[in-house]
C-alpha cells in the first residue's frame, strides 16, 4: 500500500500534448500502431491524472496499488462507491500489482484487465470473484529476487492451469530488467516468443524509456506513466534527505 502522498496532475493540456508525443513515438516504433492500446499509469498522481487522460482519449488506466486505484475509482465515479463528481466516459481500469488474494474481492468490481498473475492461486481467487475476468500472466524476465512474476521455464504449466478456470486469458506481460537496451531487448524477445508458443495474442510490454523497443519485439499494449504526467513524488524520507 502506498503510504506516500500522491502528486498534483500536470493540467489537462499538458496531458493532453505529452499523449500526443507518446502516440507519435508509437506510430514510429509499431509494425501496427492501430493495435496498441496505450494504458495511461497514474500510479502516485491525484485522480485529476484520470480525468486528462480520458479527456486526452486514452480510456485504458493502470495502477499498481489496490487501495489506490480503489480510491481514484470513487473519485472519478466508476467504483462500487463512486462519488458524485463523476468524470466524462468510464475508464478501463488496469491492475498491474501483485496480486494480493486478500484485495481481489475490491478490486474484482472495478478491475477490467489483471496484468499480473503469477500462481495459479492467483487465478482461482480472481475467477472465483470475477469469473470471465481478462488476464494475463507475468512473466519475471530479470532473475532478481523478490519480483513479482512467473519464472519463463513455468509459465507454459501456469498458463495451461489457468486455462482450466473460468478466465478470459489472453497473453503475457513483462518489466525490462535492469541492464539497458540489450537486456530490455532479450527480455521482451523471450516474453513474445512465450507468447506465440502459447498461442496468446496480446503482450503487455514496454514502459516510458523503452516502449520503442517493446514494440519493435511485438508489444500490443504499452503502460506508461511518466512521458505523461512527469516524474513522482519521492517517498517522505527521501524528500527528508533532500531537504
Amino acid at each position: 500500500m502506498r503510504s506516500s502522498p500522491l502528486a498534483a496532475s500536470p493540467p489537462a493540456e499538458t496531458v493532453a500534448v505529452r499523449v500526443e508525443e507518446v502516440r507519435r513515438r508509437i506510430a514510429a516504433a509499431a509494425p501496427d500502431p492501430a493495435a496498441v492500446r496505450l494504458v495511461a499509469v497514474t500510479k502516485g498522481f491525484d485522480p485529476a491524472a484520470v480525468g486528462a487522460a480520458l479527456a486526452a482519449g486514452v480510456g485504458d488506466i493502470g495502477e499498481n496499488y489496490a487501495a489506490e486505484l480503489l480510491a481514484k475509482a470513487r473519485a472519478v465515479g466508476t467504483g462500487p462507491d463512486a462519488g458524485p463528481d463523476a468524470v466524462t466516459g468510464a475508464p478501463r481500469w488496469h491492475y498491474l500489482g501483485a496480486v494480493q488474494r486478500r484485495r481481489v474481492r475490491e478490486l474484482a468490481e472495478v478491475v477490467d484487465w489483471w496484468h499480473t498473475l503469477a500462481r495459479a492461486v492467483e487465478g482461482e481467487a480472481v475467477s472465483r470473484r470475477a469469473p470471465g475476468a481478462t488476464v494475463l500472466v507475468e512473466v519475471e524476465t530479470s532473475g532478481l529476487p523478490g519480483r513479482n512474476g512467473c519464472p519463463p521455464g513455468q509459465v507454459d504449466a501456469l498458463v495451461r492451469t489457468l486455462r482450466t478456470m473460468d478466465l478470459d486469458l489472453r497473453g503475457l506481460m513483462t518489466v525490462a530488467p535492469p541492464g539497458g537496451v540489450e537486456a530490455a531487448r532479450a527480455a521482451f524477445r523471450l516474453t513474445a516468443r512465450l507468447a506465440a508458443d502459447l498461442g496468446l495474442g496480446e503482450l503487455s510490454m514496454g514502459m516510458s524509456g523503452d516502449l520503442e523497443i517493446a514494440l519493435e519485439e511485438g508489444a500490443t499494449m504499452v503502460r506508461v506513466g511518466q512521458a505523461l504526467f512527469g516524474a513522482r513524488l519521492p517517498p517522505p524520507r527521501a524528500r527528508g534527505a533532500q531537504s
